[in-house]
C-alpha cells in the first residue's frame, strides 16, 4: 500500500499509546452513540462490547504500522484489520444500519481517535514534525478502513439482493403453481415479501417488464422466464383493485399486455391461467394492453374452438347456402336485431342504414330460420354463433 509512508515511532512512544486503546476506544463507541443516530442504543451489551474490541484491534493495527521499520510494506500490519474493517461493514448491512450512517460512524471515530492519541504522543515526548505526520498517517489508516468497510456493506448487500430476489423468483413459481397456502407463506417469510391481500398476474413484453417494475413497487414478484414464451414476463402485482388497477392499464399503454383478474394472493394461478389463455386466443392485438375483464364473453366463447365452430354450422345452417357477403349482411343484421330486442330504429341506426332496409331483411331471415327465432335455446344458439370472430377465431 505505496500511499502510506508512515513515520517511524520509538518503541517506548508505541508501548506508551498502546496502553492508551482500551480507553481510546470505549470513547469512540461512546461518541458514536451519542453522535450518530442509526447507532444510538445500538452498543450497549455485548453489541458495544465487540464494537470497542474491533476499535482496539483496529488502532492496534495501526500502532503495528507506525511502529514498524522504516520503509516496511505497509500491508503486512494492515491485512487484518482492513479485514476486520471488511467484515464489520457486512455486518452493519445485516443489522440494517445505512452506509450513510456507517461513514458517520467512521469519521467520529477518526476524530475521537486522533484527539485522543494526539494528547496521547504529546505526552510521550513525540516531537511536532512526528506527530504532523502522525495525523497524515492517522486520517489515511481510517480512510483505508472506511473504504474496507464500505466495500463489504456494498457486497453484503448485493449478496442479500441476489438471493432475496432468488427467493421471490421461487415464490413466484410455486405461487404459479397452485401450491399450498402453507408452503406459500412459509416461502414468502423466506423472501422478506409481505404477503398482500391480493395479487394480478399481468403478462408483458419482456422487454418492458424491468421499467413497468421500477413503478410497481418493490412487492411485485416477476416469475422466471420458464412460465411463459421467450419474449414475454409474468409479473404478479399486489392489490389492484379499482384506480390501481386503471393506474396499471395507463402504465402499460403502448404495450400488449395482457391483465389477468385479481384473485385472493395464494390463488393467483388462476389469474395467469386466464391471461395465458387470453394471449394464447389472441384477444391483445397492437400496442395496446388488454383487460381480460373486458373480455369474460370471449373468453368463455373460445374456450373450445371445436365446440364453437360446431354450434355455427348447426345455428346458422339456413345461411349456408346464400352467397358470403349476403350471408354476413343477414346475420349481422340478425345479431343486432337479436341484441335491441327487435327495435327497428335502434338496429337501423346501429347498422347506419334505413328502418326499411332492416324490415326488409328481418323478412328474408324470418323466411330463412322459420320458427327457430320462436324457439329460446335456438335463439341462444344463434345469439352465441354470431359473436364477432376474433383474428385466429375460426
Amino acid at each position: 500500500m505505496a500511499q502510506f509512508n508512515p513515520p517511524r515511532l520509538p518503541d517506548e512512544a508505541v508501548a506508551g499509546l498502546a496502553d492508551q486503546l482500551p480507553e481510546v476506544a470505549e470513547r469512540c463507541v461512546a461518541a458514536i452513540t451519542a453522535e450518530v443516530p442509526g447507532y444510538a442504543g445500538a452498543l450497549s451489551g455485548e453489541p458495544g462490547e465487540l464494537i470497542e474490541e474491533a476499535v482496539q484491534q483496529a488502532l492496534a493495527g495501526f500502532l503495528r504500522l507506525a511502529g514498524g521499520p522504516q520503509g516496511s510494506d505497509p500491508s503486512t500490519p494492515m491485512r487484518p484489520a482492513l479485514d476486520g474493517a471488511y467484515a464489520l461493514g457486512q455486518g452493519e448491512a445485516r443489522s440494517g444500519r445505512s452506509m450513510d450512517a456507517l461513514l458517520a460512524a467512521y469519521r467520529v471515530g477518526a476524530r475521537v481517535s486522533w484527539r485522543e492519541l494526539s494528547t496521547a504522543a504529546v505526552d510521550v515526548g513525540i516531537d511536532a514534525a512526528t506527530i504532523a505526520r502522525f495525523a497524515e498517517l492517522v486520517f489515511a489508516y481510517i480512510d483505508a478502513l472506511s473504504a474496507a468497510s464500505v466495500a463489504g456493506h456494498s457486497d453484503e448487500l448485493a449478496t442479500e439482493g441476489r438471493v432475496r430476489e432468488r427467493r421471490r423468483e421461487r415464490l413466484a413459481g410455486e405461487l404459479l403453481a397452485g401450491r399450498e397456502e402453507e408452503v406459500l407463506v412459509t416461502l414468502a417469510e423466506r423472501a422478506e415479501w409481505p404477503p398482500p391481500l391480493s395479487l394480478t398476474a399481468v403478462l408483458l413484453p419482456a422487454d418492458a417488464a424491468a421499467s413497468v417494475m421500477s413503478t410497481l413497487g418493490a412487492n411485485c414478484l416477476r416469475a422466471a422466464d420458464d412460465w411463459s414464451d421467450a419474449d414475454l414476463a409474468v409479473l404478479l402485482v399486489p392489490d389492484l383493485h379499482g384506480l390501481a388497477r386503471r393506474r396499471l392499464l395507463k402504465t402499460l399503454r403502448h404495450t400488449s399486455a395482457v391483465v389477468g383478474p385479481t384473485r385472493p394472493w395464494t390463488h393467483v394461478t388462476s389469474s395467469w391461467q386466464r391471461a395465458v389463455k387470453a394471449h394464447e386466443l389472441g384477444l391483445a392485438t397492437g400496442q395496446t394492453p388488454l383487460d381480460t375483464e373486458d373480455h369474460l364473453a370471449d373468453l368463455v366463447l373460445q374456450s373450445d374452438r371445436d365446440a364453437l365452430q360446431d354450434l355455427r354450422i348447426r345455428a346458422l345452417a339456413p345461411l349456408t347456402d346464400l352467397p358470403p357477403a349476403t350471408a354476413d349482411r343477414l346475420g349481422e343484421t340478425l345479431r343486432s336485431w337479436l341484441l335491441h330486442q327487435g327495435r327497428r330504429d335502434a338496429v337501423a341506426a346501429d347498422l347506419h342504414v334505413h328502418a326499411q332496409t332492416v324490415r326488409y331483411r328481418m323478412t328474408q331471415i324470418r323466411e330463412l330460420f322459420g320458427d327457430r327465432l320462436d324457439d329460446p335455446s335456438k335463439v341462444l344458439d344463434i345469439l352465441i354463433a354470431l359473436q364477432p370472430k376474433t383474428v385466429d377465431n375460426p
